[in-house]
């Protein structure tokens, strides 16, 4: 009885996994990757002692790194994808930071 419900249980689970990849496109694993990679380039750009970075949108997919925002100068846009490459899992960056107008 018990083997039954452990196989039961490892079925449904399965089925979960398999249901979420085909709704989003990604896998549990990838998912979880991109959601570590955006936290850790958070981190990094909240942490940067040269300006705050808080307020910059990130997004991750399969490994693609979207930064959306308003930054004062070039230089803190290109020190913010700078930032972001260094973060581990990132391939590459989309950098759509628009810089504000004075």
């Amino acid at each position: 009885m018990m083997k039954l419900m452990t196989h039961a249980l490892c079925a449904v689970a399965l089925l979960t996994l398999i249901g979420c990849q085909s709704t989003t496109g990604k896998t549990a694993g990838q998912t979880l990757d991109d959601a570590s990679i955006t936290a850790a380039v958070h981190s990094k750009l909240t942490s940067d002692r040269l300006s705050n970075f808080s307020r910059i949108d990130v997004d991750t997919e399969r490994g693609v790194v979207t930064l959306n925002g308003v930054v004062r100068t070039a230089d803190q846009k290109m020190r913010v994808s700078q930032l972001t490459r260094e973060v581990t899992g990132v391939r590459t960056v989309n950098n759509n930071l628009q810089i504000q107008s004075q």
